[in-house]
């Protein structure tokens, strides 16, 4: 019901033809105050909603960067505030939840506690404190309710799961949305993340570019960290020198594609809320609770194949694109056109230097998207492994801050150290790296 209200569809607020296009709508029957009014209504709904729309609404405050400039400029200030906020949870539930959580006499464990969230987010909010022994901490609490609430959300999406065939034919529907809600619900298990955290923790220590603050404190829906505070990505997007975005982007792609081999995992949350840039230069990495475990690193074929399509090597990236699953076995394609799919999205890596800007994520967006293009036509054939759902989530959402940062770097420099198979393609491409 809630969702419901949100007036995105405008259907209540003029009589316009089906087949007007949706930017055409708004421009034709939005004024800049009710654009405003929208995207304020947009983020009290999706922020009160919490749970799995919080997410949603998180993950648009990442691809906003997709939209067209004169559309997505009014929801921009409303949806980035999602990115690290949300309306608060009353002081009292907060009390409940610690005291069932670490005791009757929690408060002693606290030299001082602040009712007021720093922080808010999808199924939990972030208190400062200070621990018993002194150290300022951040203590993330769970909402009360919030793992039925993103079951029930969870249980909604599989139930629509079957309309996305409409879009993606060859796509296993069924097999992708069990991955996504495995993934998601794993968020709720504090001490999950605690573990994770710690595997972060050990691996980036003493590290000279990535922070992870260390786990003091963890229970099922408490999670006691360290505090320490930065200028947060969002700012950084907003009002950093070119200088901060470069680093704050080079910063974020080395986390990705350098946690698998250091971590054995990788971080699958890159929205800005859980970032900020260190006064000592560092990226620091605030939560944990979205990770896919890759004991072995990430699969080799990734760098593998990335490599041979900028080099051209069209025959051999078919081969190894059916043998993954994103070619079925039974389609015949033409194998140039597979480059031509490919080759634009790699453009930050064919260039010495590149810069990521809104400008390119929206022309590879209608490219990919647009009916009538070949792009579009080809996308339609292609499958999709499950296996592969969160490392293509979180490399399309850091690409997506990228953009919002515009942020400068020789992108594949940090490839050729980080990624499996990319420096040498023609290392063994067994799937030994699989896990």
């Amino acid at each position: 019901m809630k969702l419901a209200s949100l007036p995105l569809g405008l259907a209540g607020r003029a009589t316009v033809g089906l087949g007007k296009r949706v930017t055409g709508l708004a421009d034709e029957i939005l004024g800049e105050q009710a654009q405003r009014r929208t995207a304020e209504h947009l983020f009290s709904v999706l922020g009160q909603l919490k749970g799995g729309a919080m997410k949603l609404g998180q993950a648009l405050s990442v691809f906003e960067a997709a939209l067209p400039e004169h559309l997505a400029s009014p929801y921009r200030q409303a949806l980035t505030k999602l990115q690290n906020a949300a309306p608060p949870l009353p002081a009292a539930s907060v009390h409940g939840v610690l005291e069932r959580q670490i005791g009757p006499e929690w408060r002693e464990r606290f030299a001082s506690f602040d009712d007021t969230p720093a922080a808010a987010a999808s199924i939990g909010q972030v208190h400062r404190a200070v621990w018993h022994d002194g150290r300022e901490v951040a203590v993330k609490i769970q909402y009360p309710g919030a793992g039925d609430a993103l079951r029930s959300d969870l249980r909604q999406l599989a139930r629509i799961a079957p309309l996305f065939k409409v879009l993606q034919p060859n796509f296993d529907v069924k097999k992708l949305t069990v991955e996504l809600r495995e993934r998601l619900l794993e968020e709720l298990d504090y001490e999950l993340e605690a573990a994770t955290q710690r595997q972060f923790a050990d691996a980036y220590r003493d590290d000279g570019q990535i922070l992870v603050p260390e786990v003091v404190h963890a229970g099922s829906e408490v999670l006691v960290t360290e505090w320490i505070s930065g200028t947060p990505l969002s700012e950084v997007i907003a009002e950093g020198t070119p200088e901060m975005r470069d680093r704050a982007g080079q910063l974020l792609a080395t986390l990705h594609f350098s946690a698998p081999k250091r971590a054995g995992l990788l971080h699958a949350d890159p929205h800005p809320g859980n970032f900020a840039l260190g006064d000592d230069g560092r990226l620091i990495v605030y939560d944990f609770g979205a990770t896919a475990r890759m004991p072995g690193g990430m699969p080799v074929q990734v760098g593998r194949l990335t490599k041979l399509t900028l080099e051209g090597k069209a025959d051999e990236v078919v081969e190894g694109l059916r043998s993954e699953g994103f070619v079925p076995a039974d389609l015949e394609i033409d194998a140039p056109a597979i480059l031509d799919f490919l080759t634009p999205m790699l453009a930050p890596l064919g260039a010495e230097e590149f810069q990521f800007s809104r400008e390119w994520l929206r022309g590879e967006s209608t490219r990919l998207t647009n009916q009538k293009s070949e792009a579009y036509k080809l996308s339609k054939q292609l499958s999709f492994p499950p296996s592969y759902l969160l490392i293509h989530r979180v490399t399309m959402g850091s690409i997506g801050v990228l953009c919002q940062l515009g942020a400068r770097g020789r992108w594949r420099d940090i490839l050729e150290e980080w990624l499996p198979g990319f420096a040498d393609p023609g290392q063994d491409e067994g799937r030994e790296l699989e896990a």
